[in-house]
């Protein structure tokens, strides 16, 4: 093979035993091309296993998930509550949330509210939709400052709770947009953090994955984060029972595709938790 490339290259060039030669100076050794030539190679091939190549985008991953024939906002409240307040904390709230979501002067709607039965204990959920987005959540906000009986209920409250957080979240476009249902059920949410940038891979492959959870209509809601803990999902569930949950999420596994997406999902979380909820007795969600 090296007498050929000698061949082509001219007579100006001599074959020595470490490289090729041109008026007595080696400008190229065909032993170091090969090894380097195997290296680039190699580097590049283990590279490929850490590099993820994404495609460049203009758009903000919220537009690119989210739905576009409404602006939806939604709000969801976890409040750790002192065990022996939890009696007290569920009465106030069930005399007081209800009346905002039923007053046209507000432009939100209670979609669920519920306790945790299994997972963070004494732990109330709450979760809000603002048909308008930020500006109306803003009008929420500054008239529930004016709300007399609000304000009592929230210093009220500040008394019974250990600590509380919230998120803001927009819905998946793929998702079903909540709605009150009969009872009773539980729910379960269950909460993902992704790893940073890998929001858009969830959401194509969920986009799929719905379809295997439908069955049942067990599926209420898919939300991901934009204000308060970021890169976070959930996905809201009903079930009949905790027997049910378990014989619904079996039979996910018997549709081809939902083992490649459970496959291809699991890397892009770097921390789940599951609740299991309770509805207290004026959630729209029974």
């Amino acid at each position: 093979m090296a007498s050929r490339v000698l061949q082509k290259v001219g007579n100006g060039l001599k074959l020595t035993r470490n490289g090729v030669q041109m008026n007595g100076q080696v400008i190229l050794t065909i032993r170091s091309l090969s090894a380097s030539t195997n290296k680039n190679r190699e580097d590049s091939w283990f590279k490929s296993l850490f590099v993820r190549k994404v495609d460049p985008r203009k758009d903000a991953h919220s537009q690119l998930l989210a739905k576009k024939e409404d602006t939806n906002l939604y709000k969801i409240q976890f409040h750790n509550v002192k065990p022996e307040c939890l009696d007290a904390y569920n009465k106030a709230s069930e005399e007081v949330l209800p009346s905002i979501n039923a007053d046209s002067h507000y432009p939100c709607e209670l979609i669920g509210t519920w306790n945790t039965w299994y997972g963070e204990q004494d732990q109330a959920v709450h979760l809000w939709r603002y048909r308008g987005g930020y500006p109306a959540l803003t009008e929420v906000m500054n008239k529930l400052r004016q709300n007399k009986e609000f304000m009592e209920y929230r210093n009220e409250r500040g008394k019974m709770l250990l600590s509380r957080r919230n998120q803001l979240l927009l819905e998946f476009s793929f998702w079903n947009e909540p709605t009150p249902r009969p009872g009773p059920n539980i729910y379960e949410l269950r909460s993902y953090q992704l790893r940073p940038g890998t929001m858009i891979e969830w959401g194509n492959y969920w986009a799929r994955a719905i379809e295997f959870r439908q069955q049942n209509s067990e599926a209420v809601g898919g939300f991901f984060s934009q204000i308060g803990s970021l890169y976070m999902v959930h996905h809201l569930w009903a079930y009949k029972d905790l027997q049910s949950r378990e014989d619904t999420r079996n039979a996910a596994w018997q549709h081809e595709g939902w083992d490649e997406v459970v496959y291809y999902t699991v890397p892009l979380i770097q921390h789940m938790e599951s609740r299991i909820m309770i509805p207290m007795k004026t959630s729209p969600l029974k």
